[in-house]
């Protein structure tokens, strides 16, 4: 057998493929449940922080600052550990999908605040000036002039950031939970084979490498004219 021959049977098992291929289908659809479950959450709730924010009502302002810099200080790894582990002891046992979910959402919740926050106050003070002029009051002027521009200014790191963190489902496998390549580590494991494992690589290259063309084409699409 010659070393490319070894290195296929190696790497490329087709009749090790073959097996674990329901394994791993069953862990990309969890995949993107948790990543469509986060991206939705996270930027959901880091555009409410922001708009809150921007009432400038001073106890909510620090209290905002502090959640979105504690969350972007802790390691993702350590938020799901923490509430898959610690939870129980409060009364509630959340599953390891609900504990990757929420940790991740967190995370993106608070850079997506960041980003957020840093396109409203981009947008130029005699815009709001000159909404509120016309009689707008200021929850129509946030929304209707500065949140628009403001969405703009921040498409390229919400994308990239998004991105980033929606990746981070593969930390699921340190509580059990069954996505990509928990399914494929469970697959090496039992086979003896890193086959799965390539598997699970092309699975994240289907997944991820569209959403990473699509944000490029939204950032070219919606960014500033220079």
């Amino acid at each position: 057998m010659s070393a490319w021959d070894r290195f296929v049977e190696t790497f490329f098992n087709a009749k090790v493929m073959a097996k674990y291929l329901p394994d791993i289908l069953y862990g990309t659809v969890v995949t993107i449940e948790l990543a469509v479950a986060i991206v939705l959450s996270g930027l959901a709730a880091g555009l409410l922080l922001a708009l809150v924010r921007s009432a400038g009502i001073r106890p909510l302002n620090w209290l905002i600052i502090f959640v979105v810099d504690l969350f972007r200080s802790l390691p993702p790894l350590v938020i799901i550990v923490l509430l898959y582990f610690g939870l129980p002891s409060a009364g509630w046992s959340p599953s390891s999908f609900v504990s990757t979910w929420l940790a991740l959402a967190l995370v993106l919740m608070a850079f997506a605040e960041e980003i957020f926050w840093a396109g409203i106050t981009s947008v130029a003070r005699g815009q709001w000036e000159a909404a509120r002029s016309t009689g707008l009051s200021f929850a129509q002027t946030l929304l209707y002039v500065v949140l628009p521009q403001a969405l703009r200014l921040t498409i390229a790191p919400l994308t990239n950031r998004t991105i980033a963190i929606t990746k981070g489902t593969a930390l699921g496998t340190v509580v059990a939970l069954h996505e990509i390549l928990g399914m494929a580590s469970s697959a090496v494991s039992n086979s003896y084979n890193p086959s799965p494992l390539m598997m699970g690589a092309g699975a994240y290259l289907v997944l991820f490498l569209p959403v990473v063309v699509a944000a490029r084409w939204i950032e070219t699409k919606f960014a500033w004219k220079r």
